[in-house]
């Protein structure tokens, strides 16, 4: 007797075949075969599924519904088989990753001998690039990015967001004061960060006397389009820097910085740190752990999807509302 996984996949074929002959040649049986096994579910069902005529074969309404429910089921079904097929793999391939300098430093580094000593048999291929690339074209498994692309081919799955940090170093505050707010700065030094996809300055955003952020317009003394160098500067002396919070979390628990300002946080959804890979219908293995890993390291550091050690912070000045 036919089984009801079968009689299904072959009203699926026959769905997207349009003819009983069309649907045979797709299962690999005879046309005979697949009228009686229509039949069949037509029976069970107590349903008309497709109706027929010496010259052609037309699904009914309730045959186009009831392909629909089948054809999200068998694809849940597939899914699911994959997906536990996965879980007996032993993670293992090349694991190619493309990810901003910086975050790739300071953040991405510090976790993969231990990533690799748990995972001997995946070979990392660690690409550090400041400008966007095309995940699918180049072969990369998944990218770690400041910001993203909305791409309908691409998953972006957010690692924390990204906050903003008003610094300085101890030193430059004792020579030239602290400001209070925005309009002090036009006395003082600025580091400037130049973005190299787009070779725009970084907007500016500074605390006005309510504490509210708002854009505003600087001179930089100096510009620079590399992150770790424009913390270095500001850790050296060299003035006001707002770094995200992964530059400045070294120079703040080393105390080479200051923060002066509770965090600025851009507006969702674009904003924050994401892992971005292309959309599948299931995640290879070695996908898969990484982004387990690094999640697990990150929230060890204070961070995950909606939050960061920024928020516990305490400023060198606050504002009363």
């Amino acid at each position: 007797m036919m089984d009801k996984l079968r009689l299904l996949e072959i009203f699926l074929a026959t769905c997207d075949g349009g003819s009983f002959a069309a649907a045979a040649k797709s299962c690999g049986t005879d046309p005979s075969t697949v009228s009686k096994a229509i039949g069949r579910l037509e029976a069970q069902l107590a349903l008309t599924l497709f109706q027929r005529s010496t010259r052609r074969l037309s699904i009914t309404e309730a045959g186009r519904r009831y392909a629909a429910t089948v054809r999200s089921m068998m694809q849940e079904l597939s899914c699911c088989e994959r997906e536990l097929k996965q879980l007996n793999d032993r993670p293992g391939g090349v694991l190619r990753i493309t990810c901003a300098v910086c975050y790739g430093h300071l953040y991405l580094r510090p976790m993969l001998q231990a990533f690799s000593q748990r995972y001997p048999a995946i070979q990392l291929d660690l690409q550090l690039n400041d400008l966007y690339v095309d995940l699918i074209e180049n072969d990369i498994d998944i990218a770690l990015r400041t910001g993203y692309i909305k791409d309908s081919r691409l998953v972006a799955r957010r690692l924390s967001p990204m906050d903003f940090l008003v610094c300085a170093s101890p030193g430059y505050l004792a020579k030239h004061g602290t400001p209070i707010c925005a309009d002090e700065f036009t006395q003082h030094a600025w580091i400037g960060f130049r973005i190299k996809q787009t070779q725009q300055l970084q907007p500016i955003l500074l605390p006005d006397a309510d504490g509210n952020y708002q854009p505003t317009a600087l001179q930089p003394r100096h510009i620079t389009d590399d992150g770790e160098a424009m913390a270095q500067l500001c850790a050296d002396g060299g003035g006001f820097a707002q770094l995200p919070h992964f530059l400045a979390k070294e120079g703040l628990q080393s105390g080479a910085l200051v923060s002066l300002y509770p965090y600025y946080r851009p507006p969702e959804p674009d904003n924050g740190v994401f892992a971005i890979y292309p959309k599948r219908d299931y995640l290879p293995a070695r996908v898969r752990v990484f982004l387990d890993g690094l999640l697990e390291f990150l929230e060890a550091q204070g961070e995950g999807a909606h939050h960061t050690w920024a928020e516990q912070l305490t400023p060198l000045v606050s504002f009363r509302h």
